[in-house]
């Protein structure tokens, strides 16, 4: 429920991120500029002893964000990805929150296996593991069937997780209602909006069913990519709550000791991960979003496997040319072009200069050209974009979250396993590739053919609606009265503690 007893979640969240020194570390980690650093330890100090005392045993941020809870825990996943923005250290301390949290009894999941499938669970698997991995959401136990003997992932969800990020979610809005009242240039990244999108995503993972369903689409939409595989789901053993998979073999993606080992290729891997993403989201408009290390293993043969497809993302056709274009543009220094997409698109208002929008994208790409991907920082180029965003008004495009989010994580994997690679070389012929077959003449008369089939189903329908649309003109409806305006006395009390809370959240986010 949203409303002001949030205010005691957000103090609650700062005086963790204080207690057990992860204000330091994550202020440290983003290079926070001194006033912001100040401020975030004088107004996170006094209230300390409110915070969560999380598990002494582990290192400060992934200590703080396993205390606060699974939508923290989700954030530091991503952040894992990406030890060329948060540092090697960090990173490598965050990779615990992929797969290693602690897990919940055994015995406690099969008891809602047998809740949701109605079926003692000794009647359908013969084996039945202790947990083998433990993320924020859910928890797999490795099995075999029953009748055919073949083994299988079983995908639980933790008790009560739904009411947990329900929690976190709307301590979200109070940031993000606080943030836009307070700091109102703020409204053009439209918190709001895409702390909405956030929960939509997260109820979506939290219904199984969809996900086995996103992983059936998955795996017939790659079936012939090459060096790639997608476990299918077992349907007649999946539920809301339970996902049954077939078992993937292979090395965790976040270890590279054992791939070395293994002799396969990191160069090849990390140029295939990003491909592959490309592939996916240009080709289908259908990808995995939450490809960070925890969710791909390595075969022995080097095939990539992905699993957990509880958050996957779809763009439609207009969306994916603008996306190819703006790439290709970055790819062939073409900053002109790059410029002229993102107003064709509407994603900067028409009113601002297009040939400086055009100087300031070409500040952004210039350094990542020519120069090795190990001496490039990631932090300082994103930190310039964003400024880059702001001078020209752009707004937060909810539909490109996740696209956007994704591209950063797969990166992140990229380099995780090849620091040195060049990703336009590796994104080029699959964006060429693209633009080939879907930019220019022979897409031209196949949208016409498109729009003519869609014309044609509606065939019966257009006088009508063309007449209901010219009466609607000649009768304008009445304007309606101005809503009331509803007071914001809540934001009043205890705005010192709700800063220093945002501190904590906007510097780790």
């Amino acid at each position: 429920m949203r409303g002001p007893h949030n205010i005691w979640r957000l103090i609650r969240t700062g005086a963790t991120l204080e207690r057990t020194g992860a204000m330091a570390v994550v202020l440290e980690a983003f290079r926070a500029p001194a006033s912001i650093r100040v401020a975030a330890r004088l107004l996170g100090w006094p209230f300390k002893w409110l915070g969560l005392r999380g598990d002494p045993a582990l290192p400060p941020a992934t200590r703080a964000l396993t205390a606060l809870g699974p939508a923290y825990i989700k954030f530091g996943q991503i952040l894992s990805t990406r030890p060329d923005i948060v540092g090697e250290e960090l990173s490598q301390q965050l990779k615990y929150l992929q797969d290693q949290l602690p897990p919940f009894p055994r015995d406690v999941a099969k008891r809602m296996i047998e809740a949701e499938l109605e079926v003692p669970v000794d009647q359908v698997f013969s084996e039945f593991s202790e947990p083998v991995a433990a993320a924020s959401i859910a928890q797999v136990h490795r099995a075999r069937l029953a009748d055919t003997g073949e083994e299988v992932a079983v995908k639980v969800l933790r008790p009560g997780i739904e009411r947990a990020f329900r929690k976190d979610i709307d301590a979200f809005y109070l940031i993000a209602r606080t943030i836009e009242i307070v700091a109102p240039q703020t409204r053009r990244l439209r918190p709001m909006d895409v702390i909405a999108h956030f929960e939509g995503v997260v109820m979506g993972e939290l219904d199984l069913r969809l996900e086995s369903s996103a992983a059936a689409e998955f795996a017939a939409n790659t079936e012939k990519d090459e060096g790639f595989r997608v476990p299918r789901p077992v349907w007649f053993l999946s539920g809301k709550t339970v996902m049954t998979l077939g078992w993937a073999e292979g090395i965790g993606m976040n270890d590279n000791a054992a791939i070395d080992a293994a002799g396969l290729d990191r160069r090849v891997l990390g140029a295939r991960v990003l491909s592959l993403f490309l592939n996916h989201a240009l080709r289908d408009g259908f990808f995995h979003a939450d490809m960070h290390q925890g969710n791909l293993k390595v075969g022995r043969d080097g095939a990539i496997i992905a699993y957990d497809f509880g958050i996957m993302g779809r763009i439609d056709e207009y969306t994916r040319r603008v996306y190819a274009e703006i790439l290709m543009g970055f790819i062939r220094k073409d900053y002109r072009r790059v410029a002229e997409v993102h107003f064709e698109a509407g994603y900067v208002p028409a009113d601002r200069d297009i040939d400086e929008f055009a100087r300031a994208l070409r500040a952004v790409g210039e350094p990542i050209f020519g120069m090795d991907a190990s001496r490039i920082s990631m932090a300082r180029l994103l930190a310039y974009l964003f400024e880059v965003t702001e001078r020209f008004g752009m707004q937060t495009r909810t539909e490109l979250i996740l696209l956007q989010r994704t591209m950063v994580v797969v990166e992140g994997v990229a380099r995780s396993l090849d620091p040195h690679i060049n990703i336009w070389q590796v994104a080029r012929p699959v964006v060429e590739s693209y633009i080939a077959k879907n930019v220019g003449p022979a897409a031209l008369i196949r949208d016409l053919l498109t729009t003519a089939r869609v014309l044609g189903r509606f065939g019966p329908k257009l006088p009508r609606m063309v007449e209901a649309a010219l009466i609607a003109q000649a009768d304008p409806p009445k304007p309606l009265a101005p809503p009331r305006r509803r007071s914001r006395w809540y934001l009043i009390p205890l705005g010192a503690a709700v800063f220093a809370a945002g501190v904590g959240l906007g510097t780790l986010f």
